[in-house]
């Protein structure tokens, strides 16, 4: 009799732990969803850092985002958005990302691609081309970018 309410009981338990192993799944959005809110972030920040919106790059980043590129130091998020948002916005510039290639797994995705700079007044530099690799993770359901590393191609 003990074996058969312990047996009962354990069946519950794992029965509980299912439901709510089901649920926690059933709550986080599908791969292709994360893919596209984290593809939808990534046009985002492009917009902000063309437009130097510093409240947009304090969303879009992660307080412990982190950066990297050939030309040095790491950066952190607050030498990030300075850099960036220097001086005016130029409206001759814009920014294509092209060559994506998006990995999510679980609330990380790690993006990796293209980042072409565009002149509409002959400037320089135009057609400059970027490979990035960039690290977003999900915190509280909202994606940030927790770390970026980019070189010249």
């Amino acid at each position: 009799m003990k074996r058969q309410l312990l047996g009962l009981a354990l069946a519950g338990s794992l029965a509980a732990l299912s439901a709510t192993a089901h649920a926690e799944v059933s709550r986080s959005p599908s791969e292709t969803e994360a893919k596209q809110q984290v593809m939808t972030l990534l046009r985002d920040w492009v917009t902000a850092e063309n437009e130097h919106d510093v409240a947009a790059l304090q969303r879009i980043l992660d307080d412990k985002f982190i950066t990297t590129s050939g030309a040095g130091q790491p950066g952190n998020k607050e030498r990030f958005i300075k850099s960036l948002t220097a001086g005016k916005a130029d409206p001759g510039q814009s920014q294509s990302l092209t060559d994506e290639t998006i990995v999510v797994d679980g609330d990380t995705a790690v993006v990796v691609g293209t980042d072409t700079f565009h002149r509409t007044d002959g400037a320089k530099p135009d057609g400059l081309a970027l490979r990035y690799t960039i690290t977003f993770i999900r915190r509280h359901g909202r994606w940030t970018a927790l770390a970026e590393h980019i070189v010249a191609q």
